[in-house]
């Protein structure tokens, strides 16, 4: 995990970051991906400069509830997947779906399918594996599943 496995701790994250670009002050490291992610999820902003709010606030799914730190997490994720061009073919699929649905599009696809493989691997007890992120991708755009 990166930043450990309290989620006070990963949240703080979120909020030191946008505190830091809300005030001015230069971004280190993975904090000028989060900010791009905030900036582009105006819905969380008040969440997130409400710091104690932000930190302790459950999200509960059945309550039809998304969880911003979850959401805005996986799409740093997809960031970093796509930097790295990792899976391989995910760039590739990226630009695919991005001409078809747009940006935000392309995007929150991405980002679903990424919480369902991450579901599903808290459901196995495993680890994530990123090759399935495609095929849920491609299932997405109704194209085939595999390339080939």
């Amino acid at each position: 995990m990166l930043y450990g496995t309290k989620r006070e701790t990963y949240r703080q994250v979120f909020l030191d970051s946008w505190r830091a670009y809300r005030e001015g002050r230069p971004l280190e490291g993975v904090q000028t991906r989060i900010v791009a992610v905030i900036i582009r999820h105006p819905e969380y902003h008040a969440l997130l400069g409400e710091a104690q709010q932000g930190l302790e606030q459950d999200f509960p799914p059945e309550q039809g509830r998304t969880n911003p730190y979850m959401h805005m997490s996986l799409h740093v994720g997809l960031e970093e997947m796509l930097a790295l061009g990792q899976p391989a073919g995910i760039v590739e699929l990226f630009d695919s779906a991005r001409r078809k649905l747009g940006e935000a599009g392309a995007e929150h696809l991405f980002v679903d399918c990424l919480g369902e493989m991450m579901w599903q691997a808290q459901r196995a007890r495993r680890a994530p594996e990123p090759a399935a992120l495609l095929p849920c991708v491609r299932r997405g755009l109704g194209l085939p599943e595999t390339v080939g």
